[in-house]
């Protein structure tokens, strides 16, 4: 078959990896079935957080989980992060192959009971992979083509740190009284979650991708690796999401309250 006639699925690595994780790709509470979104009716940019659907997003929390201001906003936090950066944590780890989710890139909708929020990936987003992924040579416009992992790294901070969750942080601190570093230890163990949840699936040292990921996000120190009994990493944190405020409270794996 000639080059030209090859239609790579550009998130192919990332649905494996979720099918694996989940045993589906598309039925996960949280994200879009298959992840990209080729109709956008109903859908949203992410990138209208900051202003009209803040409080949409807020107020579910709140309803959901029958918390103060604070809390629901934390938790709420803690859930989106944790889902929007899924796909690009994958998509690193398992091919070195990032979908940039920027706030225009990524989209939303609230209308489905189970989650608080469904994420998805507007079609023809842009794809960051390395100079011998596959797609280099496919010549899609959507897929940008780094120089080296390090390069690959900073694409993966720019478009969800500094042009997506950045402003969003901004707009929730602005919103409720909830310290930033709070709402970064969230991002933090999200990340870091999300690749101990596919080691089996992943190849390589889950503790390294963790440290390069973080490193990236200048989020590594506020959490900790440790060994359990079952020879795998456990995740403690340095910072607390507040679920044990709630009207039922919670104490996560590895929160900060917890006696060691």
């Amino acid at each position: 078959m000639e080059l030209t006639q090859i239609r790579p699925r550009p998130l192919a690595p990332v649905t494996a990896t979720l099918r694996a994780m989940f045993g589906t790709s598309t039925e996960i509470p949280g994200l879009a079935p298959g992840l990209v979104v080729p109709d956008m009716a109903g859908w949203t940019p992410t990138a209208r957080l900051t202003d009209v659907h803040l409080d949409t997003l807020l107020d579910a929390a709140r309803r959901r989980w029958n918390a103060q201001p604070h809390a629901a906003a934390a938790l709420a936090w803690k859930a989106y992060t944790y889902w929007l950066t899924l796909p690009a944590v994958l998509g690193w780890a398992s091919a070195r192959r990032v979908p940039l989710l920027t706030a225009t890139d990524a989209v939303m909708r609230f209308d489905d009971p189970r989650p608080l929020i469904t994420l998805g990936i507007r079609r023809g987003a842009t794809i960051a992979v390395l100079p011998n992924d596959p797609l280099a040579l496919s010549g899609r416009p959507e897929v940008r083509v780094v120089s080296d992992e390090d390069a690959l790294l900073a694409e993966f901070r720019r478009s969800i740190l500094d042009e997506h969750l950045t402003p969003l942080l901004d707009a929730v601190h602005g919103r409720v009284r909830l310290g930033k570093r709070t709402l970064l230890g969230s991002l933090a163990s999200g990340v870091a979650y999300g690749v101990l949840r596919s080691a089996d699936a992943v190849a390589g040292p889950s503790a390294e991708t963790i440290d390069r990921l973080l490193t990236a996000l200048g989020v590594r120190d506020l959490i900790e690796l440790h060994p359990n009994n079952q020879g795998r990493l456990d995740v403690r944190r340095k910072t607390c999401c507040l679920a044990f405020t709630l009207p039922q409270p919670k104490v996560c794996p590895g929160c900060c309250i917890k006696t060691p």
